[in-house]
């Protein structure tokens, strides 16, 4: 029943993800909206919708019966299953998954856009990742690698076989236009799936031990055979794409897809299947590795926290995936004889190693120890990060790179993102208040209210926090100082007045911290039993003071970059009237000055007219 259940939720998820991307980027819209084939794969997608809602419950009644080593009979009682469901972690995971499975079945019949589906796909994968946070760990100690890896690897698997099930049931002639966009897609997705898998079995072992092991053989083995098939499906797809020309070689690309992702799937089940090698002498599992998700460190001091690394796997896959984003557009431009300046590509860089300092250096890794180091990582992810991805204008780089639709009327990717620009939630978001009730509203939201303690216990609360900082800052200082476009630009002065605002609420947020006389972590710090720093109050007072200076320094810095923007800005202004004054002298016309005086004299002349 278990297998059962668990099979038919995952292939239908797989499934409803696959008709979701077709919808979104494989078949061909009419600026935006639905043709006549995305209608019958929306309607088609329906069913898998349904089964997925339904094989969700019926995994949730499963495993609370296994839990509880009691009959599936009796799991449906309705105050067991509310009590599982708001009180235990697992529980909650199971909660969100059916709820995303029943949003998007009540959804899916009245998206008609392409962006409707784009959201729906979120929805998605919100429901497909929910439980895999509750997954156990590595037994290595690094629960951020482990638990990020399997969500990178989940991703990959998704997309790539659910492209494939897309491409099958969509119709010919969308097929042949949806192959090169598949094909691209299925390569990263294949990446991914090879590399997290290995990660994820890596980290099931004891290093000293791993190469004398069968279970470091076979990782070594998935990983060079996992290399080999991507080769081998590049390869193939670049020759088959030159010469598609019907139902032929859509039919060998699909083998030849369908062979490598079996081959992928074979490989990692023969890896779980096997037991991964004992130490000869298990080392202990502390209660701050329970916890916290990685062994103790010792007391921090300047070496400690330059070099120690402790990788999240979903922060590095993420870096590592706009990196590559950001380094293909730069790629484009140069190919086409365009430069890109040089100091918006080591702004992305500092970007880039700045937010992996925080989250997986050593500030990230005591970040989950101390307060006052959380408040470093807080402040270098919210503040500082965010400076270099604004500076390094990642939204022009895409518009100038992205491509364009398949057809005059398709949008494309390029549209996608013109149209998220211009959209109404767009411009709410970056309106200069909603941007600072987001900067610095959170702060009060978060560490004056119990959410802060119950996002510190799990590794989705880290997660959660360490894209929310990001993300908050690169908004308020794209609003500020952003050099990509804007639905609306906002003048300099009100820019100067939210800067100021924002200094005023930090400080007043810096100083509450200081004064706190209780602890606002819920009892978080004080469970890790750490043994340095012991004095938990001062820990938390130094974190305000620490907020209070690391968040003004780039304030002011913000404000700085305003004024000489403000400058330039006057500077250019002045320039474009001076040259629209000589074209209008070397025309024999009157300049914009002498035009306004004229203007004047005129409306005294009539003036004087009607009183005589």
């Amino acid at each position: 029943m278990h297998f059962f259940t668990d099979t038919l939720q995952i292939l239908s998820a797989t499934t409803l993800i696959g008709l979701l991307l077709a919808m979104a980027f494989f078949i061909r819209e009419e600026r935006s909206k639905f043709l006549p084939e995305a209608i019958r794969i929306r309607n088609l997608a329906i069913i898998p919708a349904a089964v997925w809602l339904i094989s969700s419950i019926g995994v949730l009644f499963v495993q609370l019966a296994d839990l509880l080593a009691i009959p599936i009979s009796e799991s449906f009682d309705l105050v067991v299953v509310r009590s599982f469901l708001t009180q235990t972690a697992l529980g909650k995971s199971f909660a969100i998954n059916i709820a995303a499975a029943a949003i998007v079945l009540i959804l899916i019949p009245r998206i008609s856009r392409t962006t409707g589906s784009i959201f729906l796909l979120g929805i998605t994968f919100i429901g497909v990742l929910a439980p895999v946070f509750q997954s156990h760990s590595s037994s290595s100690g690094n629960h951020g690698l482990a638990i990020g890896s399997l969500l990178i690897h989940v991703i990959g698997i998704s997309l790539w076989v659910g492209g494939i099930i897309a491409l099958i049931l969509i119709n010919k002639s969308e097929r042949i236009i949806a192959i090169p966009r598949f094909s691209t897609l299925a390569l990263w997705s294949a990446i991914a799936v090879f590399s997290s898998g290995a990660i994820n079995a890596w980290t099931r072992l004891n290093f000293r031990d791993a190469w004398n092991s069968q279970y470091g053989n076979l990782v070594i083995y998935k990983i060079v055979l996992g290399a080999i098939l991507i080769f081998i499906g590049a390869i193939h797809r670049k020759y088959l794409i030159k010469k598609l020309e019907g139902s032929k070689q859509i039919f060998q690309l699909l083998i030849v897809e369908v062979f490598i992702m079996i081959a992928a799937i074979s490989v990692g089940s023969w890896l779980s299947s096997s037991e991964p090698p004992v130490p000869e002498n298990p080392r202990d599992v502390g209660i701050a590795e329970i916890i916290a998700g990685s062994p103790m460190l010792p007391a921090p001091d300047l070496n400690n926290v330059l070099w120690t690394y402790v990788p999240d796997a979903a922060i590095m896959g993420l870096l590592i995936f706009i990196t590559a984003l950001y380094i293909r557009g730069v790629v484009i431009l140069a190919k086409r004889g365009d430069k890109w300046p040089i100091g918006r590509t080591i702004a992305f860089a500092f970007a880039i190693a700045a937010t992996d300092f925080a989250t997986s250096g050593g500030l990230g890794a005591y970040a989950r120890f101390s307060f006052s180091y959380h408040m470093v990582s807080h402040m270098i992810l919210g503040m500082v990060a965010p400076i270099g991805f604004v500076l390094s204008a990642p939204i022009t780089l895409a518009l100038r790179t992205l491509p364009i639709g398949r057809t005059p009327d398709e949008r494309g990717i390029r549209g996608i993102l013109i149209t998220l620009l211009h959209s109404k939630y767009f411009q709410v978001i970056s309106n200069p208040i909603v941007a600072l009730a987001i900067f610095d509203g959170s702060l009060f939201a978060l560490y004056m209210t119990p959410l802060f303690g119950d996002l510190m216990q799990s590794h989705f609360g880290h997660l959660f926090m360490s894209l929310h900082f990001l993300l908050a800052g690169t908004l308020f200082f794209h609003v500020i100082v952003g050099i990509d476009p804007s639905p609306k630009r906002v003048p300099y002065i009100v820019r100067i007045i939210i800067l100021f605002a924002a200094m005023s609420i930090h400080a007043f947020f810096s100083i509450a911290l200081m004064s706190t006389t209780t602890l606002l972590d819920g009892g978080y710090f004080a469970s890790l039993d750490r043994p340095w720093s012991t004095d938990l109050l001062a820990d938390q007072k130094a974190g305000g003071a620490v907020g209070w200076a690391m968040g003004e320094i780039p304030i002011l810095i913000a404000l700085v970059a305003t004024f000489i923007q403000w400058t330039r800005d006057d500077k250019k202004e002045t320039r474009r009237i001076d040259r629209a004054e000589d074209r209008a002298a070397a025309m024999g016309e009157d300049d914009e000055l002498a035009k306004y005086n004229k203007y004047l004299a005129e409306l005294r002349r009539l003036d004087e007219t009607k009183e005589s």
